[in-house]
């Protein structure tokens, strides 16, 4: 069923349904899993979503980048029903099928490089990423790990110790796992030094501080995502990220590049590190591989994905042959529609309306991102004073006109904005119209 693409608001958000809901949810789940917008969803397409009272919101978060083609595409639909008709489960690892091949072969073609390449399929982003730390100490024979400042990696003990924020993802989760070291992240915005030398000061911080607290030899992968998500989508300066790379195959050293967020044109092109020719000797990938269906996947290069034992690596559930069909229909679909191509034009558009609402609110410290994965953070006019209580009132200002927007940041003073690459100009328009009313009601 085609959902009409407008925003329609016929009860106060959330609606009498909604609420009803949200208590039952209250019986029913527990509280540590928390709701940021109790609006229930029915229906949902291209970018809108559909609640149990009839509203139709705007969609500005595609359920944290997964739904990048739209809710309930129709390459996605069609090929996981076909799939859900055949069969729905077997283990791969038992007696596997040709969809989770299908699935690798087309990650080895699409990620950055030309070197051979090997896949292996699980459920999440937290997984793919634990996963990619298991590879890279098997295939060098090394434990240390590092991360960075504002870095999120996942929720389970191991991604919690590699993410850098507290509350609320480690917040008394502890303790956490071993030979995990973090380091400074190149935060332009943020950067104490001079902005003209930030990639070499950065790079140099970098090197001296791993040489320093674990020495080259200990190390077996940084991991960093190319452009920072939960941290609030803080993107490194130009050439950083390249000079990390080339650091680590001079001392052995594998670098893996979590694109779970930044993956499957959500900035602009298929993978984030493509826009500075880096290429990682691992990616994770996620969120928008399925078009809503749970799926990840670690794809490298095959002398290391080939360094794991036989059996070492797998799961259940990891490239269930639904979630593989549907991945194929989304990456169809992507192909097909140039959604890369709509991400940059999705940037434009949020650049222009962003810049004009930097100047008339005085609040917006910075713009920042690429492709659809923009953000903006908001400040004490005249300083860098992280303003988290305003961010929030700006959120929920547009939740109250049926616009969906997310935070983030280590500060808690970012929005963030992540909307299906299939969204209409005109959707887009009418969001960023709220956003800016948001602005001016809540200063």
């Amino acid at each position: 069923m085609s959902v009409p693409q407008e925003r329609k608001l016929v009860t106060q958000i959330p609606g009498p349904k909604s609420e009803e809901l949200h208590t039952r949810t209250k019986a029913a789940v527990s509280a540590g899993v928390g709701v940021g917008l109790p609006v229930y969803i029915e229906r949902a397409g291209g970018g809108i979503l559909v609640d149990v009272d009839g509203n139709q919101l705007i969609d500005l978060g595609s359920g944290i980048a997964v739904t990048s083609v739209g809710n309930a595409a129709p390459k996605v639909v069609e090929r996981a029903q076909a799939q859900l008709e055949d069969f729905t489960h077997t283990c791969f690892m038992v007696t596997p099928y040709e969809e989770y091949v299908a699935v690798a072969e087309t990650l080895n073609e699409l990620t950055p490089g030309t070197h051979e390449k090997r896949t292996a399929l699980f459920n999440s982003g937290a997984e793919a990423v634990e996963n990619a730390v298991k590879i890279a100490r098997s295939a060098t024979k090394r434990d240390a790990i590092v991360v960075f400042d504002h870095a999120y990696h996942g929720r389970t003990n191991l991604t919690m110790a590699l993410t850098a924020k507290n509350m609320p993802y480690k917040k008394g989760f502890g303790p956490f796992a071993g030979e995990v070291y973090r380091m400074p992240m190149a935060y332009p915005y943020r950067w104490s030094g001079d902005a003209e030398t930030i990639t070499e000061d950065a790079f140099t911080a970098f090197t001296n501080a791993v040489h320093a607290q674990v020495g080259e030899e200990h190390v077996a992968a940084v991991l960093i995502e190319p452009i920072q998500g939960e941290g609030g989508f803080i993107v490194p300066p130009k050439g950083w990220l390249g000079r990390i790379a080339d650091w680590c195959r001079e001392h052995g050293i594998v670098f893996i590049a979590d694109e779970v967020q930044t993956g499957f044109c959500r900035t602009g092109d298929w993978f984030a590190c493509e826009a500075e020719g880096v290429v990682p000797d691992l990616i994770t990938t996620a969120k928008g591989i399925a078009g809503g269906l749970p799926l990840a996947a670690v794809t490298g290069r095959a002398e290391i994905m080939d360094a794991v034992h036989a059996g070492g690596l797998g799961g259940t559930y990891g490239g269930n042959p639904v979630a593989c069909a549907a991945a194929l229909g989304s990456i169809e679909t992507m192909k097909d529609e140039d959604l890369a191509g709509k991400a940059r034009r999705i940037e434009q558009i949020f650049r222009e309306r962003l810049e004009t609402m930097a100047e008339k609110h005085g609040v917006i410290g910075e713009i920042r991102g690429r492709g659809a994965m923009m953000a903006v953070e908001i400040v004490t006019p005249g300083t860098t004073q992280p303003d988290a209580d305003l961010t929030k009132k700006v959120n929920a200002a547009c939740h109250r006109q049926g616009v969906v927007t997310l935070t983030a940041g280590t500060y808690g003073n970012v929005l963030r904005f992540l909307p299906p690459l299939v969204i209409g100009e005109d959707l887009l328009h009418e969001g960023l119209d709220v956003l800016d009313t948001a602005f001016a009601e809540s200063l």
